[in-house]
């Protein structure tokens, strides 16, 4: 795999790439988290949807899955693994406490091996960062979203990271771009007019006891 390293494939959306890794789970803050990657099949799918492997590279992933089923299935494991942690670190930062030690082991040990696939190609344009890894390898969507996460956690973009006050635990990590960093909710569409509607109830209920 040898893949030219595009600066915006580690922004995504309205946040960063390894916020949209941390929120491949609905209710994440709830009892009852509902997975979305429940099959290696699944992690390539998200891959391609963000950008990180082409429609070719997609089909050389489910080609070497098929051959290494068991080698796949431990690659969706630790990819919930560093999600996970990566989840754990943004939302002890977002409350202003600590990072958990072994959360940040984990993503150091990726962010080393994303590091340890990295080579400078020039060419006539300038250079540019590539990949150099082994076509066969399985997780090189896990060197992306480490790779992101740690260039994340060290700037002072750190600051605009919040997490959705959904009361029902949604927990989904967004970047705040809003002028005075207001945004309390994920999306105005679902949780932030659940909410709004919750106060409205509220206030009926309230007018009724009167």
């Amino acid at each position: 795999m040898n893949n030219t390293i595009r600066e915006e494939s580690l922004n995504l959306n309205d946040g960063w790439l390894c916020l949209d890794f941390a929120n491949t789970v609905d209710e994440h803050a709830s009892s009852k988290p509902v997975e979305h990657l429940k099959t290696y099949a699944d992690l390539i799918n998200w891959s391609l949807e963000k950008g990180l492997i082409s429609n070719h590279e997609a089909d050389l992933l489910r080609q070497q899955a098929t051959l290494h089923p068991d080698q796949a299935q431990a690659v969706l494991e630790r990819a919930i693994e560093l999600r996970e942690a990566i989840y754990a670190i943004l939302s002890a930062s977002i409350s202003n406490k600590a990072a958990q030690l072994a959360d940040l082991e984990l993503l150091n040990s990726w962010v080393s091996v994303g590091m340890s696939h990295l080579k400078l190609n020039s060419s006539e344009k300038g250079f540019s960062w590539n990949w150099s890894g082994d076509e066969a390898s399985l997780d090189p969507m896990l060197w992306w979203a480490a790779l992101s996460a740690a260039r994340l956690l060290a700037s002072e973009n750190l600051a605009q990271v919040g997490k959705c006050a959904d009361e029902h635990g949604c927990g989904w990590l967004f970047f705040d771009t809003s002028r005075n960093h207001s945004r309390r909710w994920c999306t105005m569409k679902g949780c932030g007019n659940r909410a709004k509607s919750q106060r409205h109830y509220e206030k009926i209920q309230d007018l009724k006891l009167e």
